[in-house]
């Protein structure tokens, strides 16, 4: 295949969307741990103990989806300048290596996005009750 600088450039404007829509959940998340908190100094509740177990996997996923994300966009980076420089082979491999980084940032935000159904679902149990 002969790779072009048009090529990765089209990543920029993904990867810039996805990094958004990842950040937007990290502060929602964020806001909602602090919520959280303060709830539990006051009642200790288990299900809101439940809720903060949920949270900090999340956390811990949305970190690693920005990490992967900011990988691929580093890499798509890198595949421009190889191309610029003309070593083909090299171009090819590094954006290789930048879709597979993005499909694992995909990936993690599916998992990201279950995880957090089973969450508001814990929470529309409770008030079901």
């Amino acid at each position: 295949m002969n790779l072009s600088l048009s090529i990765p450039a089209l990543l920029f404007p993904a990867i810039s969307l996805t990094m958004l829509a990842y950040n937007a959940r990290y502060l929602a998340i964020a806001a909602l741990i602090r919520q959280l908190h303060r709830k539990y100094q006051e009642t200790e509740s288990d299900i809101l103990g439940l809720q903060v177990k949920k949270l900090r996997k999340r956390l811990s996923i949305i970190k690693n989806m920005q990490a992967v994300a900011i990988i691929s966009f580093l890499l798509a980076v890198i595949t421009m300048f190889l191309i610029y420089i003309e070593l083909n082979f090299w171009a090819n491999l590094v954006f290789g290596i930048s879709l597979f980084a993005l499909m694992i940032s995909l990936i993690l935000s599916l998992i990201e996005v279950q995880l957090s159904t089973k969450a508001l679902s814990i929470q529309l149990r409770d008030m079901e009750k």
